[in-house]
């Protein structure tokens, strides 16, 4: 008998409905989590909560006496009513699981099913999601989206509920799941790479279906459709009586059916926050800028970068950052800015997950252009500005209004100090030059911004400019062992974060068109070279997307070299979540020659590396984090690492044998 079966009682055979209910009332709030955690991340917020809620109401049995009850986890002993609450939630999860999957041939252009659908919760004229949280919850909710639903599902039972292994392995297969032992290990994986805060950030507002903001639907629009609905019911009363009357043998033509075409948001539907809001809010991001701009009251200017959006006229040009979406805007979309900038008419909006550029150019022979980026989850940082015009070489940004004070300075002159900025009443700052995409790297022009004391006391931030809409948000972590916690990324305006971003700084243009989010230099290891060669840090830049991914860029900076000399590119990595909150691991290499011409391999890892291990024509095992080994030009060699809790770890980049 296994562990995990010692004290159990034998499951009863039936449920009764009150008991049933009883346990639906007693653990609602987890059983809806468990079922919005497992649904789609392809659904809306608001459906995913709504549904949510149908699934767990439909759990309930019908209303009858009793009812069969699968095979689920027998109850240990002592613990009444386990058994009705593991029949409910394998219900609950079947349900979830089952949301989306078609029958065998269903045509994969239609919807599943209609009973695939439960009827959802009635709700009018509100738009209803859970309230955002912090960074950590944004990036394991965007973790959990690239997981399986049976993944998910596993891992909420196992961190939330705390439930041991097998008997959520049994959950899922009494759900319907094939593969549960599968889905168990993606899991495992996931909490190993989340650790101890997985229980604390699954509890959290963020994923909270429960306790949820509301918003309203677009309320003239509403109101419009709800007077011409009564106008077509009485056009179409009136004109069936009359064609009744004339031939009661009208036929259809099936050519006359409508096409389904977009109609344009109307400028009255248009939302506009209050200048206000910003410094009275919990929620610090696009939704707290008010529309600013001379031209916010031009309403035919309005109406046509809306017809733009919905229906872009022939030659106009649209460019959207990767995996945007380029759809109609919707009904909550608000008004940002609508202005003049250096001679180009500028209308911003944002509809809750991107943000949308419309330019008129001042001749009317050069045609208007449409920009689309994705700005869903944004914070007080990357929702701190956006660049609303360019021109020969250089760019002007319009800044949050919570921006107290805006500076310009150079990466690569780290011990220069930031230049003042002015910026207009509105938030519109003065031409300021733009990062080269070519050509040698000279400078490197960021936006240095400090936040008002109204939200944030004193907190400064870099952003940089790679050619999108929204710049980006550059941060540093430090070296292990100075006393700061560890795995924290903090602002990179300290003299170490700019010592070591002068260094990096050069590598920023190869990200230009990704959808980089933010981009982050963790100095994670640092080792005395061989022959009195110095001293040499180890760097992973990652480059987090909006969409989640990220690619890494490992680097190796020596204290011989000049202090704005480009660091020696140690391995790469694309769509990883390496040198992030979910791969906190990482162990690199690279080939090192030392003044006296001998050869060496170098290696180094993160904080838990325990032991490092090269194997091929070059064979060492060191305990410790870094190594340093002689070793032939072209020697093909294999680098692991071993962590502190016994797992292993590959070397970045590497799929196999590399070559040094």
């Amino acid at each position: 008998m296994s562990t995990s079966q010692r004290g159990r009682t034998k499951a009863p055979e039936s449920i009764a409905l009150d008991q049933a209910e009883a346990v639906i009332v007693d653990r609602y709030t987890r059983l809806v989590r468990l079922a919005y955690l497992t649904l789609p991340g392809t659904l809306s917020r608001h459906r995913r909560v709504l549904v949510a809620h149908a699934l767990v109401q439909r759990a309930l049995p019908g209303f009858r006496a009793r009812r069969a009850l699968p095979k689920i986890p027998a109850p240990r002993a002592g613990e009444a009513g386990r058994a009705e609450a593991a029949w409910l939630t394998a219900r609950v999860l079947g349900a979830a699981l089952s949301h989306d999957r078609r029958p065998r041939g269903w045509p994969k252009r239609l919807p599943p099913p209609r009973e695939l659908h439960p009827t959802l919760p009635t709700v009018w004229g509100l738009r209803l999601f859970p309230r955002a949280g912090g960074t950590e919850e944004i990036e394991l909710a965007q973790l959990l989206t690239r997981l399986s639903a049976p993944a998910r599902a596993a891992f909420v039972l196992c961190a939330l509920d705390g439930l041991p292994r097998d008997e959520v392995v049994e959950l899922l297969g009494a759900a319907g799941v094939t593969d549960p032992h599968d889905a168990m290990r993606t899991a495992d994986e996931v909490r190993a790479d989340v650790g101890d805060a997985a229980a604390a950030l699954l509890n959290s507002q963020e994923f909270d279906a429960c306790s949820v903001q509301t918003r309203p639907t677009d309320l003239v629009r509403r109101r419009r459709r709800f007077r011409l609905a009564w106008c077509a019911v009485g056009v179409a009363a009136i004109g069936g009586t009359a064609l009744t009357a004339v031939d009661q043998t009208v036929h259809h033509d099936d050519r006359t059916r409508p096409t389904g075409s977009y109609s344009a948001l109307s400028v009255d539907a248009l939302q506009r926050t209050k200048p206000d809001v910003w410094a009275d809010t919990s929620r610090v991001d696009f939704t707290a800028w008010p529309a600013r701009g001379a031209l916010t009251g031009d309403r035919a200017l309005l109406r046509r970068a809306l017809s733009a959006w919905t229906d872009p006229p022939r030659g106009t040009r649209v460019t959207a950052t990767k995996a945007t979406s380029t759809q109609p805007p919707p009904d909550t979309t608000q008004l940002l800015y609508a202005g003049v900038v250096g001679g180009e008419t500028v209308v911003l909006f944002h509809d809750g997950r991107r943000v949308i550029r419309y330019g008129e150019p001042a001749s009317p022979s050069e045609p208007a252009t449409l920009s689309f980026v994705r700005a869903d989850d944004s914070d007080v940082t990357t929702a701190a500005a956006l660049a609303v015009g360019r021109a020969d070489g250089k760019v002007r940004y319009l800044t949050a209004p919570w921006i107290a004070e805006a500076q310009t300075r150079d990466l690569l002159r780290p011990n220069a100090p930031g230049r003042p900025l002015d910026v207009s009443d509105e938030g519109l700052t003065k031409p300021v030059d733009a990062p080269s995409a070519g050509g040698p790297c000279d400078s490197m022009p960021v936006l240095q911004l400090r936040s008002s004391d109204k939200i944030v006391e004193k907190h400064a931030f870099l952003v940089a400019d790679l050619g999108d809409l929204a710049p980006v948000h550059l941060s540093y972590t430090p070296l292990p062992g100075t006393g700061a916690p560890s795995r924290q990324p903090r602002e990179a305006t300290s003299g170490t974060a700019l010592q070591a971003w002068a260094r990096g700084a050069c590598r920023l243009p190869e990200l230009r068109g990704r959808g980089v989010r933010s981009v982050n230099q963790w100095d994670f290891a640092d080792q005395n070279l061989p022959e009195n060669g110095g001293r040499a840090v180890w760097s992973c830049t990652r480059a987090s997307t909006w969409r989640g991914d990220g690619d890494v860029l490992v680097q190796f900076r020596t204290s011989t070299e000049s202090p704005t000399s480009p660091a020696k590119v140690a391995g790469r990595a694309r769509s990883t979540a390496s040198c992030s909150r979910f791969g906190q691991h990482v162990v690199a290499a690279t080939g090192w020659t030392a003044g006296s011409g001998h050869r060496y391999l170098l290696a180094a890892g993160s904080r838990d590396v325990t032991v490092i291990s090269v194997t091929g024509d070059v064979k060492a095992d060191k305990s410790g984090r870094t190594l340093a080994v002689r070793a032939p030009k072209d020697a093909e060699v294999t680098v692991r690492a071993r962590l502190a809790e016994g797992g292993s770890l590959s070397e970045v980049g590497a799929s196999g044998t590399t070559r040094r």
